[in-house]
């Protein structure tokens, strides 16, 4: 199935959180099961300015100064991802706030963005009714992208792993985003012996998921390694951080081990810099001359 330049660069931006409204990137995120929206994205957006962020500052104070509001308390400081691949606190709205702020911006794309916005989050409704729906709709963004069923399989079960996973650590006492970043490093590091952002160097990857560039036997260990925590934690019913990173590490390490004796008897490392998706295509063609 060949795609058009616009819908695969479409399934990219909505794969890694970027939603896209008339060809502009507005960066979201999941807050207490709820889309929020970077701020600055939707003023540029809707305004077309060179320095949004300026643009958001000077609207900020004319409108305390006009209506006695102030919408930054519509805001929450929110960590997206930027162009230089880091996460920044960044000011984020959710849908109904975004609604109140984009009231302030004289713009003839108003109307068709509380349109876009409300279709983004009844779509998301939709889905915490009914999760089997965001599953479908990730098999799909896959699919269309050219992934093989048998990668789309093993992907879908690492998410429901790694979401399971996750889980436990949130009441287990992993508050923040870093600390979530700390345990999967932990993971990483006793699995495949890199952490996730050297993993990432390596396939020469940026903004991309790392994940969606593992081939195999990758996904099968991040899998083991992830699984075997979670049932780590429920059975010495860990607490704290500290004790969170400890169980991590033993649970990447039965991972890293499986992986080492794999690599014994393959001769080669399953640690690879190749992107699963090229290297699949590459093939194909290969075979279809």
């Amino acid at each position: 199935m060949k795609l058009s330049d616009d819908v695969s660069r479409k399934i990219e931006m909505e794969n890694t959180k970027i939603a896209l409204f008339k060809g502009k990137q507005i960066r979201k995120t999941l807050y207490n099961n709820e889309w929020w929206f970077s701020v600055v994205d939707v003023v540029e957006a809707l305004t077309d300015s060179a320095n949004p962020r300026d643009y958001w500052f000077k609207m900020k104070t004319r409108v305390k100064g006009e209506d006695g509001v102030e919408l930054s308390t519509f805001c929450r400081q929110l960590k997206l991802e930027s162009a230089d691949g880091k996460k920044y606190e960044t000011d984020c709205a959710d849908t109904e706030s975004i609604f109140r702020i984009i009231q302030s911006i004289p713009s003839p794309k108003a109307e068709p963005f509380k349109r876009w916005l409300a279709k983004v989050g009844f779509e998301r409704v939709q889905e915490i009714e009914n999760p089997e729906l965001a599953t479908k709709r990730t098999r799909m963004l896959y699919k269309l992208k050219g992934y093989p069923d048998d990668w789309i399989e093993k992907r879908m079960r690492g998410i429901a792993i790694r979401e399971e996973l996750t889980d436990e650590w949130q009441k287990r006492g992993a508050e923040e985003q870093k600390d979530y970043e700390i345990l999967t490093a932990e993971i990483s590091k006793a699995t495949f012996g890199v952490t996730p952002s050297e993993y990432k160097k390596l396939k020469g990857l940026k903004r991309e998921n790392l994940r969606d560039h593992m081939g195999d036997f990758e996904l099968i260990f991040t899998m083991l390694g992830e699984r075997a925590t979670t049932e780590i934690h429920r059975t010495e019913d860990s607490r704290g951080v500290p004790k969170l990173q400890e169980d991590a590490n033993v649970g990447g390490n039965i991972a890293g081990n499986a992986r080492k004796e794999l690599e014994r008897k393959l001769g080669k490392s399953v640690v690879s810099k190749d992107n699963y998706l090229e290297k699949s295509k590459r093939s194909k063609r290969l075979k279809s001359k």
